[in-house]
């Protein structure tokens, strides 16, 4: 146990710093930054936030093409910049104009930037660029929020991920890498009964002190776990950290159980950043050192504190390819209240997940998919699911059902969905052997592809 400690501390304090610095990251000296601020009352953090935005605003207007002529046309002045707030006075960025605009938005004295592309919900591929900057910072993000739960860089960890990003890259360097740190990195992307029972073995020969990835693979996991009888609480986990899907009350519920541990949610992408992690008091605290979160309403004014709407985000620490006023689709609430652990980091009450979790009754009721997810959750013998709402008039259900599920079952599910979205919406049943994940890995249990 001593030597194990021992060489934790030696990957966190002496191997992870040598290799930012080669990578001539800051990402240890932005790390300290954070767990000081993190601290600071709210006025003087908020004070940090308005320089840093009016930096990034003036350094846009003279060095990224888009916003030079952007500003220019709108007669905006960085240096007028006082507060948070006039940020309103800019419009919106999306993915259509980053699309349009690509190469526009590259600072012209960028250096070392690395090319990213993410097909979110529509699948239409998203190509932009992220700078050392931005990536000292998020790395230091995470890292912080890692440290809140009494575990750091250097520990045992298995990360469950799906991103062609990471799996492609592992090669010689990187499995050495990898080794050194002490991190294992397992594809998300196939969830078989004989893949997962692979994983539970690797994660008892390994005995990690976190796990990191999607919860619905940690979820799946669990429940494989349980069905087999095959304990998991008893290998050493500390946190499960999940990330880049919406985590469900069951699946915390059942990952908590099954791996005796507590669940840490976070929230953010490859597009918009490191936005927030859950503390062990429970709050999800935004990276407010680098994040600027507006909450917006459909005709895009911001909406106060308590108010849901779709998360909007500025990343301070995107000099070389600006996000600025960001439109993540996400749909969120800003709490009005600080958390009790004494950081002034403010808190993002809740995260509902991607305006396409909604779904839309043939009235035009809007709701959020768990309405329908309750009804298949509590059916007997329902082993997965995928939800599919293709108009307001029809919705197709995939379902892989177990000797439990009930004769009368496919009835239940057309009668449930139509009593919250319509007595004549066609309702199509189709039992599957599996439910695929989505090409990056993830799984959404609902889709709508109708606008909310």
């Amino acid at each position: 146990m001593v030597f194990d400690r021992l060489q934790s501390l030696f990957i966190s304090s002496i191997v992870f710093p040598l290799q930012e610095r080669l990578k001539g990251h800051s990402t240890v000296a932005d790390r300290r930054a954070l767990e000081q601020s993190q601290w600071w009352p709210r006025e003087r953090l908020e004070a940090l936030r308005v320089e840093r935005l009016r930096t990034l605003l003036g350094h846009a207007a003279t060095h990224v093409p888009y916003y030079r002529d952007l500003f220019r046309s709108l007669g905006f002045d960085p240096q007028s910049v006082r507060a948070v707030s006039d940020l309103q006075r800019l419009p919106f960025l999306d993915k259509p104009l980053i699309r349009a605009n690509t190469d526009a938005l590259k600072a012209d004295d960028a250096r070392g930037l690395a090319r990213f592309n993410t097909g979110g919900s529509s699948g239409v591929p998203l190509i932009f660029y992220i700078g050392n900057e931005r990536v000292s910072r998020d790395v230091a993000a995470k890292w912080r929020a890692t440290r809140w739960w009494g575990v750091d860089i250097g520990d045992p960890e298995i990360v469950l991920w799906g991103s062609p990003i990471e799996l492609g890259a592992q090669d010689r360097v990187r499995r050495l890498r990898d080794g050194l740190m002490r991190t294992r990195l397992l594809p998300a992307f196939e969830m078989s009964d004989a893949r997962v029972d692979g994983f539970i073995h690797e994660m008892r020969a390994v005995r990690p002190r976190m796990l990191f990835g999607y919860p619905s693979a940690f979820a799946h996991i669990a429940t494989r776990a349980r069905r087999t009888g095959v304990r998991l609480d008893d290998i050493g986990v500390r946190t499960v950290f999940v990330t880049s899907e919406r985590l469900y009350d069951h699946q915390r519920t059942l990952i908590e159980d099954v791996f005796g541990a507590p669940v840490a949610n976070g929230y953010g992408g490859r597009d918009a950043g490191f936005i927030a992690h859950q503390c062990p008091q429970g709050s999800m605290h935004l990276t407010a050192e680098d994040i600027i979160v507006e909450i917006v309403d459909r005709d895009g004014r911001v909406l106060p504190d308590g108010q849901s709407g779709e998360i909007v985000v500025t990343h301070l620490a995107t000099r070389d390819y600006p996000f600025i006023r960001y439109r993540t689709g996400d749909i969120g609430t800003l709490a009005t209240a600080s958390c009790a652990c004494g950081r002034g980091l403010p808190v993002l009450q809740d995260i509902q997940g991607r305006s396409t979790d909604f779904i839309v009754a043939q009235d035009g009721t809007v709701m959020h998919g768990l309405a329908l997810i309750y009804i298949l959750r509590d059916m007997p013998g329902v082993e997965a699911f995928r939800i599919e709402q293709l108009t307001t008039d029809h919705t197709r259900v995939a379902v892989v059902s177990g000797p439990a599920y009930p004769a009368d079952g496919d009835q239940r599910v057309r009668d449930g969905f139509r009593a919250r979205l319509g007595q004549t919406v066609d309702i199509t049943v189709d039992h599957v052997d599996a439910i695929p994940a989505e090409g990056s890995g993830k799984f959404r249990y609902v889709v709508s592809r109708v606008a909310a």
